[in-house]
Order: C-alpha cells, then sequence, then structure tokens
C-alpha cells in the first residue's frame, strides 16, 4: 500500500505559510536574530528563530487560544493550513477513520517556567488550573483532536529531536494497518524560556556567536560553535493513495520508507562511530527497498554543533562509502536553527518541495572547510537539480535517531 502527502502546512522563524518559508529558505534567507523571548543579558546564546505576527484567532477564540500552550497552538495553526491545502473536509469523513500522530519535544516548557515563577512568588493556589492541559506533550494531538471533530487513532511521540520524522513514520503504520484511511501528522515545538535556555546553556549545547545573528548557524562549517534554538511546526495530511485518488486530491510526494534506531550510547552525545544514525538510514532505505544509488539528496540534521555534524558526517559516509561524495547534502537548520521535536516535520516540507521543484535549498554560512566535513552540503547558493528521492535526518538526545525517505509520487 502507498501512503501520500495531500497537505503541508506549517509556521516557523522564515514564514508562517509553506510557501513563505520555501521562498527564503531556497534563496538562502537567515530566520535567526536577537533572542527576545528572554532577556539576552542572562545567556551566552544570544540568538534565537523566534515567531513572528502569530495569531490563531481566526481558528479558536482568543480566550480559548490562552488556555493552550504556546506550542499548541502553533500546531493548531499548521494544522489548519494542512488540511485547508488538502482540500480534506473532515466533516466528510468518518471521525473514526482520521488519525493524528504529533511529534512534540518538551511541551509546554515556557508554561512550567511561567507557573513555576508564579509559585515561587505567590503560592501553589495562585497558579493557572489551566497549567497541567497546557503542559502535557499530548495536548497538540488532544486539541487538534477536539477543535475538528477527529475521533481516530491519537497519539505523540516524544523522541527528542527525532520526534517529528518518527511520528511521520509511525503515522504510515496506522495506515498501512488498516486503522485510519487520513492521519494529520508531524510535529510542534515551543521551548525558548529560561528553563529551556538555561538547561542548553549549561550544556554548552547553544552558539555563542555574538556577530550579526543570521550567521550564528553555521553546520558542517569549521567554525560552528552549537545550534541556534527556534520554535515552530509543520504539519502534513498523509493518506492512503486509494483514499486520495477517490477524492481526487493532489498528491505532493510519497512517504516510501523510514527507519528509527538508538545508540544505547550517551545521555547525549552521539554514538562516536554513528552506529545509531547509520543504523536508521540503512533502516529507512531497507524499508523502502531502493539501492542505496537511488538516493538524490540528504537533509541532514545538520545542527551546527561541532559533534553532531561530524559524526552525522562519518554516519553518511558509513552507509554510501563511496556514493557520500556525490549526494548532495543540506542543512535547512542553518536558516532556521534547531525547533527540535518540529525540525524533522518542517524538514520533511522542504523535501517535499525539493522533489517538486528540482531546487536544493543550500547549507548558508560556510566559509571554512572542516577536514572531518568532506562532503557536498550545497554551500551558501540553491542548486538545480532532479530528485526523485530524498532521505531526511533527525537525530536527538538520548540516541534516538529517525530517518524519513520521500519519492516523487507516481501511479
Amino acid at each position: 500500500m502507498k501512503v501520500v502527502i495531500t497537505g503541508m502546512g506549517l509556521v516557523s522563524c522564515l514564514g508562517n505559510n509553506v510557501n513563505q518559508f520555501w521562498t527564503n529558505i531556497k534563496n538562502g534567507i537567515s530566520g535567526i536574530d536577537k533572542i527576545s523571548l528572554v532577556s539576552p543579558d542572562h545567556f551566552p546564546c544570544k540568538v534565537s528563530g523566534e515567531i513572528k505576527d502569530f495569531s490563531i484567532d481566526h481558528i479558536v477564540s482568543n480566550k480559548e487560544s490562552r488556555r493552550m500552550a504556546r506550542f499548541t497552538q502553533y500546531a493548531i495553526h499548521a494544522t489548519d493550513q494542512a488540511l485547508k491545502d488538502s482540500k480534506l473536509n473532515i466533516n466528510d469523513y468518518d471521525p473514526n477513520r482520521v488519525g493524528i500522530l504529533m511529534g512534540v519535544g518538551s511541551g509546554g516548557l515556557p508554561e512550567t517556567d511561567t507557573q513555576s515563577e508564579i509559585k515561587n512568588n505567590k503560592g501553589v493556589m495562585r497558579m493557572s488550573p489551566f497549567y497541567i492541559p497546557m503542559m502535557l506533550p499530548n495536548m497538540a494531538s488532544a486539541n487538534i483532536s477536539r477543535i475538528w471533530g477527529i475521533t481516530g487513532y491519537t497519539n505523540t511521540c516524544v523522541t527528542a529531536c527525532a520526534a517529528s520524522t518518527q511520528s511521520i513514520g509511525e503515522a504510515v503504520e496506522v495506515i498501512k494497518r488498516g486503522v485510519a484511511d487520513i492521519v494529520i501528522t508531524g510535529g510542534s515545538e515551543a521551548g525558548i524560556c529560561e528553563l529551556g535556555m538555561g538547561g542548553f546553556s549549561t550544556m554548552h549545547a547553544l552558539s555563542t556567536w555574538e556577530g550579526n545573528p543570521k550567521e550564528a548557524s553555521k553546520p558542517f562549517d569549521a567554525n560552528r560553535d552549537g545550534f541556534a534554538p527556534s520554535e515552530g511546526a509543520g504539519i502534513l495530511i498523509i493518506e492512503s493513495e486509494k483514499n486520495a485518488l477517490t477524492r481526487n486530491a493532489n498528491i505532493y510526494a510519497e512517504i516510501i520508507g523510514w527507519g528509527v534506531s538508538s545508540d544505547a550510547f550517551h545521555l547525549v552525545q552521539p554514538h562516536n562511530e554513528g552506529y545509531g544514525a547509520s543504523l536508521a538510514m540503512k533502516n529507512a532505505i531497507k524499508y523502502a527497498n531502493i539501492s542505496f544509488s537511488q538516493v538524490d539528496y540528504i537533509n541532514a540534521h545538520g545542527t551546527s554543533t561541532p559533534t553532531n555534524d561530524r559524526i552525522e558526517t562519518l554516519a553518511i559516509k558509513n552507509v554510501f562509502k563511496e556514493l557520500s561524495k556525490e549526494i548532495p547534502i543540506s542543512s535547512t537548520k542553518s536558516m532556521i536553527g534547531h525547533s527540535l521535536g518540529a525540525s524533522g516535520a518542517l524538514e520533511a516540507i522542504a523535501c517535499i518541495k525539493t522533489i517538486n521543484d528540482s531546487i536544493i535549498h543550500p547549507t548558508i554560512n560556510y566559509s571554512e572547510k572542516d577536514p572531518n566535513c568532506d562532503l557536498d552540503y550545497v554551500p551558501n547558493i540553491k542548486r538545480k537539480k532532479k530528485v526523485d528521492i530524498a532521505l531526511s535526518n533527525s537525530f536527538g538526545f538520548g540516541g534516538q535517531n529517525a530517518c524519513l525517505l520521500l519519492g516523487k509520487y507516481s501511479k
């Protein structure tokens, strides 16, 4: 059974719809700016990729939106877009045959930050009664279900930075098992707050770049020094091919394979030989039943941290051997930073646009070669290339790895 993509929606620091996002990333424009959601004086990291001009008042009341965490609001915004893009009227379908599978990293972390301050300053009984239903990671899925009246299979994947990539893969299985005909899937994250920034800062994971903020994220460059934190959401409408053809839907691409693995190695560091990352890529390729030579493009995890980019390069070499130097690779995070649990869904959308438009977006801020990162990272300038199959990598803390293979659709 083929599983296809018929709708896309997103919110990001580079635009609050797919067309804005794609126009910016294919032209190498950065959405990273000075951080404003927290005081820059408190942290060594001074930059972030924050959402601008955002509201869901056209979907729910302002009162209702205030009772939702920011990550949930982003997911609702992107879902509304994706449903409209797919021309899918949920009311036309049995709600038991529509599913939701979201990827989330930390849930309502800023809301936890805010309520902790209230607890400490005013006492526990002054905390919001909406704190728990704001904070829980499953509430993006739950609110999508409630707003659109979807009663079918619902789940939330919480595997750190691999979450939304894994959620898309798991959603494919929900359709293939016959549990649903349509699944709303992807991921959302809004974790820029003092707790989040403090935790990542003490781990020395964030960029401490003090120059032009747009140059802070520099994946695979010799001078990379950490990731730029960001936020956002990406949503896909996926369906069985039969369902999509029956309703004459526009099909953007097919999900042809996916793979997961665990490093079983370290709390936050990737396996020093790239074992888990390599295994996830191999599992995706095996699932798709294609040869290594059929992969035309890799959207890298490419966080701009010294260790990740070196190990990801090694893992790609482990998998593709002599082919590794021939495959163009780029990092979307060079322009949008790292939105943790949402990043894989945003990057999947970038891959779909790459397949549809035959354009590979660049890895920007690439100026000095690292001898340990010696592959083709499509530096600084987009590239025209026919792409039939794209591989998207997502690797998270705890050694959680997930990879997705997207292919050009044909009947």
